[in-house]
């Protein structure tokens, strides 16, 4: 007010008030190319970003997926031209001996393998879940065999469960049994080659029950324990049904896993591997569309494998589904 006076005395026009925040200019938008160019802009640069997934997952799952469907409706041989056969490969399937037997040894592989792997993998993240001394060099020591490579751990338990001079034979012969022909037997070669998987993914599933177990609120653990409930029962009434919905994620990853198991019996078999030992006792379903397409030459039929494995990995999917939603229900009545 001062200032306004004096200039006005002195005849010079007032300064002029500084610019509100709320008055400033805002620049126009563009126009003409430049404007369709920056809504171009908005709209397409979220599918720029994606595309590189959706472009992968065509080229490298989407078209394998769909040739492989083709193929498994032809008859077709390394290096020859494709003949129509409509379902003629699946019929073949139902009436061959040799997939029921691959089918069969890898439901039993995937029972062997699965159940035990599962059932230790949790008493060993009921043990890592308590407090323990060194408690980060066992959780590192339970993932070591998962880091390793399925050729040098099928190699290493080859020569373990080798029958002439593996170390199992011999512990076997100090406490007074025959030797065990691992390799040749049908339910010793699938042991062996369970044993294998076992050891490799233990250790990985074990912490992810830690994970889920981890979450699990301490207040129902302290309820447990002022009812007089052992660790035993916590472990049972409690965690078990809290992390449920983890148990049977593994369930289904590992049965996933046991169908499409290849290296660990291809490796174990040797020069036999691929037609899984010398009467195919350990073939799986993953060695005979092996043998089926780079041995034999019968693409089609190998492809014809691939969309029954496919099947039946939807029908696990289904079933996982199923049970979920059951417990959901469960929970929700």
């Amino acid at each position: 007010m001062a200032t306004s006076l004096r200039a006005a005395a002195d005849g010079t026009p007032p300064p002029a008030p500084p610019s509100s925040p709320t008055h400033r200019s805002v620049p126009p938008p563009p126009s003409g190319w430049r404007s369709r160019f920056y809504r171009w802009d908005l709209r397409l640069s979220p599918y720029a970003f994606v595309s590189p997934f959706f472009l992968t997952f065509a080229a490298f799952g989407l078209f394998p997926l769909l040739y492989t469907g083709w193929l498994s409706l032809h008859r077709v041989e390394l290096g020859g031209d494709a003949e129509w056969k409509g379902l003629d490969n699946y019929a073949n399937l139902a009436d061959s001996e040799f997939f029921w037997n691959a089918l069969a040894n890898t439901f039993t592989i995937g029972v062997i393998s699965t159940v035990p792997q599962l059932l230790m993998a949790l008493g060993l993240a009921h043990l890592l879940n308590y407090k323990l001394r060194g408690r980060g060099f066992f959780r590192v020591a339970v993932l070591a065999p998962y880091a390793t490579s399925i050729a040098a751990a099928t190699l290493v338990f080859a020569q373990l469960f080798n029958t002439d001079y593996g170390l199992i034979n011999t512990v076997l012969g100090w406490v007074g049994f025959d030797p065990v022909d691992w390799e040749s037997s049908k339910w010793p070669s699938q042991i062996a080659i369970s044993t294998i998987v076992i050891w490799r993914w233990t250790g990985y599933n074990a912490l992810i029950y830690l994970a889920a177990m981890q979450a699990v609120p301490q207040d129902l653990y302290e309820a447990a324990a002022l009812d007089g409930a052992s660790r035993w029962r916590q472990f049972i009434s409690v965690t078990i049904p809290s992390i449920r919905p983890t148990i049977l994620f593994t369930i289904i990853v590992s049965t996933i896993g046991a169908t499409q198991l290849f290296g660990e019996p291809m490796i174990f078999g040797g020069s036999l591997g691929v037609s899984g030992g010398s009467g195919n006792q350990f073939q799986t379903l993953s060695l005979l569309m092996y043998e089926k397409g780079w041995v034999t030459g019968a693409l089609g039929q190998a492809s014809a494998i691939a969309w029954v494995m496919l099947l039946l990995l939807l029908l696990i999917g289904a079933v996982r589904m199923f049970v979920a939603r059951a417990n959901r229900k469960k929970l929700g009545a």
